[in-house]
C-alpha cells in the first residue's frame, strides 16, 4: 500500500476528517456497516475487495475509533465489526455524497437506488445548510474564521 501523507495534525477540519475516514474503500465499508453488515466475509462478498486490503482498512477504521470489534452476535468464535458513535456520525457525510452524486452525476439514470424514510417509504429530503436562526445558507453566505483562543486559567 502506498504511504499517504497524514493530515492528523492539520488545522483544517476537512483535511483531518479525510485523514480519519481514509479512502474510498473505507467510506464504502462504513456505508455497508450503516446498512447492517458486521462480518469480514460479508464486507468481502459485498464489496469484492481483496482480503488483504479489506483487512488493512478494517484495522485502520478500528484504530481510528470508527468501528469496534465485538464477539459475534450468534455466539460463534468470530468477531464482528460494529459502528461506534463516531462511525454512526458519518451518516450525514455519506448522505451528502450520495445526494451530490444524484444531482451532478453524468448518468444519474444508472444510479440503482434511492434513499427513503423507512417509516413512510418516501425519498429523503436534500440536506440543507441552515443558520442558527433557520435561514437557508449558500456558500457565499458563509465564511471561516479563526477559533477564539482558549482562556487561560489563573492560578
Amino acid at each position: 500500500m502506498v504511504k499517504r501523507t497524514s493530515f492528523e495534525g492539520d488545522a483544517c477540519p476537512i483535511a483531518r476528517s479525510l485523514d480519519a475516514l481514509g479512502d474510498w474503500w473505507s467510506l464504502l465499508i462504513i456505508r455497508e456497516a450503516l446498512f447492517g453488515l458486521r462480518r469480514f466475509g460479508e464486507f468481502q462478498n459485498k464489496l469484492g475487495m481483496a482480503k488483504n486490503i479489506l483487512s488493512a482498512r478494517l484495522r485502520a477504521l478500528v484504530d481510528r475509533g470508527i468501528l469496534a470489534t465485538a464477539p459475534a452476535s450468534d455466539g460463534s468464535a468470530y468477531q464482528e465489526y460494529v459502528l461506534t458513535p463516531k462511525g454512526r456520525g458519518t451518516f450525514p457525510i455519506l448522505v451528502a455524497l450520495r445526494q451530490w452524486s444524484e444531482e451532478f452525476d453524468d448518468r444519474p439514470e444508472e444510479i440503482a437506488t434511492i434513499l427513503v424514510d423507512r417509516e413512510k417509504g418516501r425519498p429523503v429530503k436534500k440536506l440543507e445548510m441552515r443558520a442558527e436562526d433557520g435561514r437557508l445558507l449558500t456558500p457565499a453566505e458563509t465564511m471561516v474564521k479563526l477559533r477564539p483562543a482558549p482562556r487561560r486559567r489563573s492560578a
